[in-house]
């Protein structure tokens, strides 16, 4: 059994050029029991955004905090606190927050898709 709380585990940033004031917790995973998918907890700082990317596994998101916006090819939703989303595999995506607003969110991903 695993409870916790997430303020309890730091925010990493990657090293990236071609994101932008995002980072990223991992919340569960197979350290904690849950052996086939990852929960984790991204931040984008206002007018951040993460990477322009597609892969072979599905996200499921539930927004947290502040708005923004999903691209999936190429077409634009507006995601805010509150909301929910599913990225199917193989689609090309990318989240922004907003100018005045950060956007912070859960996304569960398979294990493979935690790096």
């Amino acid at each position: 059994m695993i409870v916790g709380h997430k303020d309890d585990i730091a925010f990493v940033r990657p090293d990236d050029p071609s994101i932008k004031g995002a980072e990223m917790k991992k919340i569960i995973g197979s350290d904690e029991g849950w052996e086939d998918y990852v929960m984790r907890i991204v931040k984008l700082e206002p007018n951040g955004y993460s990477f322009n990317h597609n892969h072979p596994w599905p996200h499921i998101n539930y927004y947290i905090k502040g708005q923004g916006i999903l691209t999936v090819e190429g077409k634009e939703y507006p995601v805010k606190e509150g909301g929910y989303s599913l990225v199917p595999a193989n689609k090309q995506h990318q989240w922004r927050s907003l100018e005045d607003t950060g956007l912070e969110f859960i996304c569960i991903v398979p294990k493979e898709g935690h790096k």
